[in-house]
């Protein structure tokens, strides 16, 4: 388990996990870190665009996962456990252009072998932009 929160556990996960992966690619960055929360960002330009010019749902959805994910990952022992994500759903609900979108995922049951988030995007107007429900599963190592 991690120990640390706040913007402490912020700045761990910025300079720790981001580097060489989809996220570093997607530009999502972790922001907030509460107790029993996770909210990372990401912009919205033409590298996560669909052909149309909106965002992707896909890259919602990269999102989404990636905070959700991680949140689990803060929940375990990392030494002894890993997590990854069994079930992902998604709701789009408002098109976004530019800007950015911000995913906050919050437990709804954090259990021994699955732990269960929901995660709310929205953007930087707090308009509700997708909601999602990510299943993880903790596995021995």
């Amino acid at each position: 388990m991690v120990k640390f929160t706040g913007q402490e556990l912020v700045d761990y996960l910025n300079e720790n996990i981001i580097k060489d992966t989809l996220l570093e690619t997607l530009q999502i960055k972790f922001v907030k870190a509460g107790e029993k929360t996770l909210m990372a960002s990401m912009p919205v330009n033409a590298k996560v665009h669909q052909p149309l010019g909106l965002l992707h749902g896909g890259a919602t959805a990269a999102l989404a996962e990636s905070v959700g994910s991680t949140a689990s990952h803060l929940f375990v022992d990392a030494e002894h456990f890993e997590v990854r994500g069994i079930e992902l759903s998604i709701n789009h609900l408002k098109s976004k252009r530019e800007g950015m979108i911000y995913a906050l995922a919050k437990p709804v049951h954090i259990g021994r072998t699955t732990h269960l988030w929901e995660i709310i995007v929205t953007d930087e107007n707090d308009k509700l932009i997708a909601h999602a429900k990510l299943t993880n599963i903790v596995l021995k190592k």
